[in-house]
């Protein structure tokens, strides 16, 4: 039974892993994919910020709780205060358009949204515990 658990909470990881960086590329005014294909840095960081912020979340959710309904319950809430830091972070910045740069290859806002995404899911995760 243990094993039939570990595999049903792995599979619901991955699930929710994917599901949730394929919601941050519906929010891209571009397709984030192609822009990866076309070898665009910038892109890349904050993809991968992304996908390292929502693996910060969702661990932490499936560390703190014993019931998978629990965990995505709290990966849900941990993961829209991710989207929440994308749009505070495209309102902090009115002067000029995140997905515009990240488009244009903009390292500098690449590396910068890595790490408000990063930055975002370790402290998301510790209210989580």
């Amino acid at each position: 039974m243990i094993v039939f658990d570990l595999a049903i909470s792995i599979v619901v990881i991955i699930v929710l892993q994917l599901l949730g960086m394929v919601v941050f590329s519906w929010m891209t005014p571009f397709n984030d994919l192609e822009e990866l294909k076309n070898g665009n840095t910038a892109v890349g960081l904050a993809m991968g910020g992304k996908f390292l912020a929502t693996a910060i979340v969702l661990g932490v959710a499936a560390y703190t709780n014993t019931s998978i309904w629990h965990m995505m319950l709290w990966f849900a809430v941990g993961y829209a205060c991710l989207i929440l830091a994308y749009w505070v972070f495209e309102w902090a910045t009115p002067n000029f358009k995140v997905g515009e740069h990240l488009k244009n290859g903009n390292v500098a806002v690449g590396t910068l949204l890595l790490f408000v995404y990063v930055g975002t899911g370790f402290a998301i995760s510790s209210l989580i515990i």
